[in-house]
């Protein structure tokens, strides 16, 4: 890897880095350089899944002050999101990756449908609550584990826009602050990589320049993403998370 090439992918891991602590979809873009400097597609992927690790930690150690009295819910949900992570990264070792390719935009979409109509729906079923005398339940039960273990499957194979699939899916089934979803969602993100990677270690090549690049890039976007991330008002926040979506969408389709 040249100078330059090094360069590019370092700027790709910041890039990276920082889109996933404030949505997700931050694999769109680091992914796409590792192949332009001559990686093979699954080398890419690995790669690419290894780098982002300490970014996702990093992003998540940024959302601290969210996570304040969420650790019964992130506790719950991890264990989903870690097998679902484990599945998907053995899946991407044993299926072609073709194997995804036309489910995964339609995925994206029905998120960001989701993620588009969560307020209205969510007043929906608190009316409906309401009338019904019954309470919402504090982490999601159990349609929310089982949805979190098929987008963590689907995170540890590729990921990308994954961040986007777990907004969509606790801003429907929690009744939480938007911010405080992204703090649960940027854990469960670094868990979900972390698991991948640990498969990814033992049984998967890669190359070590390009995941160091990633590595200390996406560190250091954690950190600038979660500043950005923090300070945007929910009603930005979630066109933030419409537009890259979107963008994800397109990119896998014409890509």
């Amino acid at each position: 890897m040249g100078i330059w090439e090094a360069v590019a992918v370092f700027a790709a891991g910041i890039g990276a880095g920082t889109i996933n602590t404030i949505v997700g979809s931050g694999t769109l873009i680091t992914f796409p350089v590792l192949l332009a400097v001559g990686l093979p597609p699954i080398t890419a992927n690995v790669s690419n899944n290894l780098g982002l690790v300490p970014g996702s930690i990093s992003g998540a150690i940024g959302y601290r002050r969210e996570l304040a009295g969420q650790r019964p819910r992130v506790l719950r949900l991890a264990g989903a999101a870690s097998v679902g992570g484990v599945l998907g990264a053995v899946l991407l070792l044993s299926l072609p990756s073709e194997a995804f390719d036309a489910i995964v935009p339609v995925l994206i979409a029905l998120a960001l449908v989701l993620v588009i109509l969560q307020p209205r729906l969510s007043r929906a079923v608190q009316r409906r609550r309401t009338r019904n005398g019954t309470a919402a339940h504090r982490n999601g039960g159990p349609l929310l584990l089982l949805g979190m273990f098929g987008s963590s499957m689907y995170g540890g194979y590729f990921g990308a826009a994954q961040g986007v699939i777990y907004i969509s899916l606790m801003g429907l089934l929690l009744d939480e602050d938007l911010q405080r979803i992204n703090a649960v969602k940027n854990v469960l993100g670094a868990l979900v990589n972390g698991v991948a990677a640990v498969v990814f270690l033992f049984v998967a090549e890669f190359d070590w320049t390009a995941v160091l690049l990633i590595a200390v890039g996406s560190a250091l976007g954690g950190q600038l993403g979660a500043k950005v991330g923090r300070r945007l008002p929910p009603g930005v926040l979630r066109g933030v998370v419409v537009a890259v979506g979107a963008a994800a969408i397109l990119q896998l389709v014409l890509g």
